[in-house]
């Protein structure tokens, strides 16, 4: 893959914290603008520390990372980027109003222009009547919501998730799964997304990439060929279940290999 296409690049990338746990050695991956790409794997095999890497919150300790061609993260409209947390991390004295826009009043963005953004994400995601609410009177699934519109009134061009859904239940989460790629069409973004849930992947990637930990590694790299737009019925088909059966096989391979 070309590296100057790609949204982000890592070459050779891995991390090993103060305490000496090699969290990821030698991950070399390139997601394309546009793509859905998909960390896939057990428990401690690094996915969350490589979304931190690609969000520029902590640095590597080996390895080079590029955005979009540059050696630091994107400062300009057009390539900025977002991180959507595994738990909603709100405000909870703040309306919902308040804390989408949080990001824009941290960058000095006019009231305004703020408000206006916060409530079209809010739109966006389908809470446009929460605005004047507080986060605790809203359910699971909502929070998560607001969260994601907290990152998209940014105007990200990389969107990064760290398994949103996962306290959810099924339903909910389905429901979630459909929103999120609508967001995908219509924002044109590129999402990096981590879940442990196979279902899932298969539902949402273009890509599914899968990790094995001790250390974390990139073992597979699966392209999903399903059109869009992807509908509920996608995973009652053959196709589906194959995906499956192939990405649960390597998350078992991966998991052997972490407790080998």
């Amino acid at each position: 893959m070309d590296a100057s296409a790609a949204a982000v690049t890592l070459a050779g990338a891995g991390k090993t914290y103060d305490d000496g746990t090699l969290a990821l050695r030698g991950v070399d991956l390139a997601v394309t603008a546009g793509e859905f790409v998909v960390l896939l794997g057990p428990s401690g095999c690094g996915k969350t520390t490589l979304l931190r890497l690609v969000a520029g919150l902590v640095a590597p300790s080996q390895g080079t990372i590029a955005w979009w061609g540059a050696p630091h993260p994107p400062r300009d409209a057009a390539r900025r980027l977002a991180m959507v947390f595994q738990a909603p991390t709100l405000m909870p004295w703040a309306r919902v109003r308040a804390n989408v826009r949080l990001p824009l009043d941290l960058a000095h963005v006019p009231r305004a222009e703020a408000d206006a953004r916060a409530d079209a994400a809010l739109a966006g995601v389908g809470l446009a009547d929460a605005a004047h609410k507080r986060p605790h009177e809203l359910s699971g699934g909502m929070q998560m919501r607001v969260a994601i519109a907290r990152a998209l009134a940014v105007r990200p061009a990389l969107l990064l998730l760290d398994e949103p859904f996962g306290a959810l239940d099924e339903f909910t989460r389905h429901r979630l799964d459909d929103e999120l790629l609508t967001l995908w069409r219509t924002h044109a973004l590129t999402v990096l997304f981590v879940t442990h849930g196979i279902q899932e992947a298969v539902y949402l990637a273009t890509r599914v990439v899968v990790l094995a930990a001790r250390p974390g590694r990139i073992i597979a790299d699966v392209p999903i060929d399903f059109a869009a737009p992807r509908e509920p019925a996608l995973r009652g088909t053959p196709a589906f279940a194959a995906y499956c059966a192939r990405l649960s096989a390597l998350v078992a391979n991966a998991s052997a290999e972490t407790s080998a």
